[in-house]
């Protein structure tokens, strides 16, 4: 972010290594994530100078915490299906609808609100906008803070909109334009999710490894056994093809190169390979597997939801397929 709003200046490398440190602490800490390096990015490339202003000093502060709501109970995946709407009354919108799934919900202070400016739009996509709503406008409330089988240090809410009244001058860009810059922004987000799995798959895979050169059973250390070595070899050479691929597309998005079906690729393929690196490692793991005391179990909780949220890896493979020209 630019210094003059109390940014570093420095690229986006810069968050990757950031990404990569808390990830290894744990995937509960995706919301710090989400703030830096997903919602935030909105109002830097499309907010007014007054709104970056306003904003984001204490976006980078962490004076103001954000968040993205995009999913309703209706409408996951689907984003030209949502059905919040925001009618313009003189000089205010007034915003009706329900999101759930929304991370950092509870906690934000600012949401970006993706809504129906044009209900009648056709095709529908053309009618979505962004909306700043803050924390203290009247009509917002919380609705439940979520109860979720993992990253339970993160909060997810759902959130309620009954005639909120939006200032007009919190119209994020320009009006119908949302589902654009929603789409353009989707690769930071959907890249920040495979830097996230990877690593994940990286630490149970460690944590793994030194189990099995410690752990005895029938007489000997079970990384002796051939079926452990075969099924520890597989995953290494899993996560390195990750690895690999996953740091070719940092470097090509970082040079502004258009890699939506790569990150696509790398979206689905590397989530989908550390859900199953969880399971052989709490399988090595025998029933310490499966008690809290160890941290693989945490680490099985936490990964599968990265398959399902920032679009569902089925949606990816929709967006291979289409720029496949199928």
């Amino acid at each position: 972010m630019d210094e003059k709003y109390g940014g570093l200046g420095v690229d986006f490398g810069f968050s990757v290594i950031v990404n990569e440190e808390m990830e290894r602490v744990g995937t509960g800490l995706t919301g710090i994530g989400l703030h830096s390096d997903i919602v935030v990015p909105y109002i830097a490339s499309y907010g007014t100078e007054e709104q970056k202003q306003k904003y984001l000093p204490g976006c980078l502060s962490g004076d103001i915490i954000t968040a993205i709501a995009m999913t309703e109970p209706g409408t996951g995946s689907d984003l030209a299906a949502v059905r919040t709407t925001a009618v313009k009354q003189d000089d205010f919108y007034v915003l009706n609808g329900q999101k759930t799934f929304i991370t950092n919900g509870i906690q934000a202070d600012l949401l970006v609100v993706v809504c129906k400016t044009n209900p009648q739009a056709k095709p529908p996509h053309k009618g979505i906008s962004l909306l700043l709503v803050e924390r203290n406008t009247p009509g917002f409330s919380h609705g439940r803070k979520l109860d979720k089988i993992g990253l339970r240090s993160s909060d997810t809410a759902e959130l309620i909109f009954e005639d909120a009244r939006v200032p007009a001058s919190n119209l994020l860009g320009e009006e119908g334009q949302g589902f654009v810059y929603l789409m353009e922004k989707l690769q930071q987000e959907r890249l920040c999710v495979a830097i996230s799995a990877q690593v994940a798959a990286e630490e149970m895979f460690d944590m793994t490894l030194q189990y099995v050169k410690e752990r005895e059973a029938f007489g000997q250390l079970i990384g002796k056994f051939q079926h452990t070595q075969f099924t520890v070899a597989e995953m290494a050479t899993e996560i390195q093809m990750g690895r690999t691929f996953l740091d070719n597309l940092i470097a090509k998005h970082m040079l502004a190169m258009n890699v939506v079906t790569e990150v696509s690729m790398a979206k689905w393929w590397i989530t989908d390979m550390a859900k199953r690196i969880a399971g052989k490692c709490m399988q090595l793991h025998g029933g310490y597997g499966y008690m809290e005391e160890y941290k693989i179990a945490r680490r099985y909780r936490d990964i599968p939801v990265s398959a399902i949220y920032a679009g569902t890896n089925e949606v990816m493979k929709m967006i291979i397929a289409k720029n496949l020209g199928l």
